[in-house]
């Protein structure tokens, strides 16, 4: 009898791929299962959620550093750009300022300052007025003439 070319025989020393080393582990471990019982498996349950949580753990502070780092990045851009708007927003003031001043419109200013002196007149005046209040029933005048009605000069003459 001949061997067939085809048939390829596998021994020890052949290297194995990390997915076959994987699937041969998972047998080896069934196998151990089926040795040693309900308590091996049992354990490896408890291994495997031990594994779970502390990759859950990992994870989750990974998070929360990321959260952090992304964080003060949103603050330091906000305040970035504020400053940016700040910039921008006092940029804007001055120049409608100057096309206001070109204009010969009066600065806030200058509103406030004829405000006082409004007010300083106003004083003056009602300081006037209270000064004078006696002279002023005295100096009337006499009721002025009644001209005489177009009628009566007719009928004279």
């Amino acid at each position: 009898m001949a061997k067939s070319p085809h048939k390829t025989t596998e021994t020890s020393d052949t290297p194995q791929t990390p997915s076959n080393e994987v699937w041969l582990a998972g047998l080896g471990a069934l196998a151990q299962v089926q040795a040693q019982g309900s308590k091996a498996f049992e354990k490896l349950v408890g291994d495997g959620l031990s594994f779970q949580r502390k990759s859950q753990e990992q994870a989750q502070q990974r998070l929360q550093e990321a959260t952090a780092r992304l964080t003060d990045l949103a603050q330091d851009f906000g305040q970035h750009a504020s400053v940016r708007v700040d910039k921008l927003e006092h940029l804007f003031e001055e120049r409608v300022a100057k096309a206001l001043h070109r204009l010969g419109m009066p600065t806030l200013q200058d509103m406030q300052v004829l405000q006082a002196r409004i007010h300083a007149l106003e004083e003056q005046l009602g300081q006037t007025r209270a000064a004078k209040p006696a002279a002023a029933p005295t100096a009337r005048k006499a009721p002025a003439k009644k001209a005489a009605s177009p009628a009566r000069t007719k009928a004279r003459g």
